[in-house]
């Protein structure tokens, strides 16, 4: 876990020292289209394993999206404006919150296509021992776990997270309806904690 996020965080701040040289000669757009092809990419890029793990682990990764978001947003780490205040600007989820919405978009899919099937056997829907509300409400079964480690287990965190998302969120026909919706509701959630 710490070599995972020591090797990324390594990789990254090499691109974003890289890309600050470049960074005035790119309009907002372009320069957005650049940092998540470098490192967005590269933050995203197997962090669902990361739910749940110390806080620390996240906590690296989240100074690396805020270094990324001075570089796009072009203000120097004495400007005014907090971290918080670019990612909004950036409308882009702190760290903690990717994760999240990267686990409920594989569920998303698992629900809806059955694939990956390795995944697909690890999840079950919510069945109630009588008839209930909760019948129709999209839920999944969140097994039993001894140790604080069993929770970050996909077929442990995947329900909890698809357990805690809006009905009518749980209900999207379509991917991207869903990511659309999903995204919203974590980003006002997101800054409000965040």
């Amino acid at each position: 876990m710490g070599l995972h996020t020591k090797a990324t965080s390594k990789s990254c701040f090499y691109h974003i020292r890289s890309f600050r040289q470049i960074r005035s000669s790119m309009d907002h757009t372009m320069a957005i289209s650049v940092a998540s092809a470098l490192v967005s990419s590269r933050l995203d890029y197997a962090n669902s394993v990361l739910f749940g793990c110390p806080q620390k682990h996240v906590a690296r990764l989240q100074r690396i999206q805020q270094a990324l978001a001075r570089v796009v947003m072009q203000q120097s780490s004495v400007s005014p404006l907090t971290s918080n205040e670019l990612l909004k600007q950036l409308h882009w989820l702190p760290i903690e919150w990717r994760i999240r919405f990267k686990l409920a978009c594989l569920v998303h899919k698992i629900l809806n296509t059955g694939h990956p099937p390795y995944l697909n056997e690890l999840i079950q829907h919510h069945k109630p021992s009588r008839s209930t509300h909760s019948s129709a409400s999209h839920l999944l079964s969140v097994p039993q776990h001894n140790l604080s480690f069993g929770a970050r287990a996909f077929r442990v965190a995947a329900p909890k997270i698809w357990n805690s998302i809006p009905l009518h969120m749980r209900q999207s026909q379509t991917y991207s309806s869903f990511r659309r919706h999903l995204k919203t509701h974590y980003f006002i959630s997101a800054h409000l904690t965040f």
